[in-house]
């Protein structure tokens, strides 16, 4: 007990008031500390993990929801289609009109709404309320992601960002190691309703974290629509914008049905499906701490070696789901490989926004959110079209014509910045 009050004891809570910075030193030598920075990305981490849990839950409970609302599993997995559609739009224009507001205020006050929508689709009884209960939730989703990475990249030090950036999307992998699993296993004793009862429960706490750790007076440009807008007529942007998409794509013309795939097709039994879930999440969280150590290493030059890999996995994705070990085998090499770009092209849109349009920040911060869920309407919307015609073990060619169009992307993208980059060697680098 001595042990672990002199453990509180030496804990000490470090940074300004106003959150912009968490570089200190601790006052005692050899005391341990944890600095107000280290607070709000662990907060920001907890956003990232509750986002995730709201969206991916779906397609762990999709058999679920489509047995109590009395429709077809394919027509719930539509459910995440539309998702990602108000998604992708609703965020670009929420994150431009807000921009001339206190950020704090509009993060909470999103916050808030996000959890009115969370506990609405924990009390849905028919689809209709179920899909208009989902929409309220991906309204402002993506605008409070892209709030988290804005706020974030001011408050982290420039070393740390692309690790932040990747611990964020881990937030997301999380999600599915534990949210995910357990939401399925509270969907399968309880009631998919349930499921969503917990979300809510930790949106709330969350907003409460939030509300105490969040700085209030964040320094932030003010600038009308057209001067933020101007930022994706860069040809940096777009194609990044295109490559986050078709990667998307990539991963969920298959990932969208990933629970039928290990039951129905690679015949595992409902009692280890929750354990099958969680290893692929826990590969997704390596995955994005990758993603994170690629980001400072260059990691846009990368990417096309790995996009080969991923086209020739997909290839083999009819032959392997022919065997389970060699199925649920290949579903792990794709977890770890098709998003790990996801850190470098998020820099690198931040770096070209800091760079060149610093009234844009937050529309940048926003551009991985809004493609990457275009990109999962595309892909989700592919996988419904392809099982309804050609089964689940056919799924694997859509994802293989995304990620051949993902490689040329990356080719063309890499070709575009080291062109800039000799035009402009100051203010700008990969």
């Amino acid at each position: 007990m001595q042990g672990f009050l002199f453990f509180v004891k030496t804990v000490r809570v470090k940074g300004n008031g106003s959150g912009i910075t968490g570089r200190g030193n601790p006052t005692r030598k050899g005391a341990f500390f944890v600095t107000k920075y280290q607070l709000q990305a662990a907060a920001f981490v907890l956003v990232s993990f509750m986002l995730g849990c709201n969206e991916f839950i779906v397609v762990g409970i999709i058999s679920d929801i489509a047995s109590s609302l009395k429709v077809s599993v394919a027509t719930v997995g539509y459910l995440v289609t539309v998702f990602a559609i108000v998604y992708a739009i609703s965020t670009p224009l929420i994150t431009v009109l807000t921009n001339r507001f206190n950020r704090y205020h509009t993060f909470m006050a999103l916050m808030i709404i996000f959890l009115i929508g969370n506990t609405l689709t924990g009390f849905a009884t028919s689809f209709p309320i179920l899909v208009a209960a989902r929409l309220i939730t991906a309204v402002v989703a993506g605008t409070i992601e892209s709030l988290c990475i804005a706020i974030s990249s001011v408050i982290a030090p420039r070393n740390k960002r692309a690790i932040l950036v990747s611990w964020l999307a881990a937030g997301f992998s999380i999600a599915s190691v534990i949210g995910v699993p357990i939401g399925t296993a509270i969907s399968t004793h309880l009631g998919w309703q349930d499921a969503f009862h917990v979300i809510s429960l930790l949106s709330l706490v969350t907003c409460i974290v939030l509300g105490l750790l969040l700085p209030r007076n964040l320094k932030q440009p003010v600038s009308g629509i057209k001067d933020q807008l101007v930022l994706l007529t860069d040809k940096r942007i777009y194609l990044g914008a295109a490559l986050i998409l078709f990667t998307a794509a990539t991963s969920y013309a298959y990932y969208t049905y990933v629970r039928p795939l290990i039951t129905t097709t690679l015949g595992f039994n409902t009692s280890m499906l929750n354990w099958l879930l969680m290893i692929i999440g826990i590969v997704s969280i390596v995955s994005n701490r990758l993603s994170g150590t690629l980001a400072e290493h260059h990691g846009l030059k990368q990417l096309p070696k790995l996009y080969v890999v991923d086209i020739i996995l997909l290839c083999l994705f009819p032959l392997a789901m022919l065997n389970a070990w060699s199925g649920y085998g290949l579903l792990l090499l794709l977890t770890l490989l098709v998003l790990i770009g996801g850190s470098p092209i998020q820099i690198h849109f931040l770096d070209v926004a800091e760079a060149d349009y610093p009234q844009a920040i937050a529309l940048a911060s926003a551009l991985n959110a809004i493609f990457f869920n275009v990109g999962i309407s595309l892909g989700s919307a592919t996988a419904s079209g392809v099982l309804q015609t050609a089964g689940l073990t056919s799924l694997g060619w859509g994802a293989a014509l995304f990620a051949v169009i993902s490689l040329g992307l990356s080719v063309w993208l890499n070709r575009t910045n080291a062109r800039q980059a000799q035009r402009q060697p100051a203010k700008f680098s990969e």
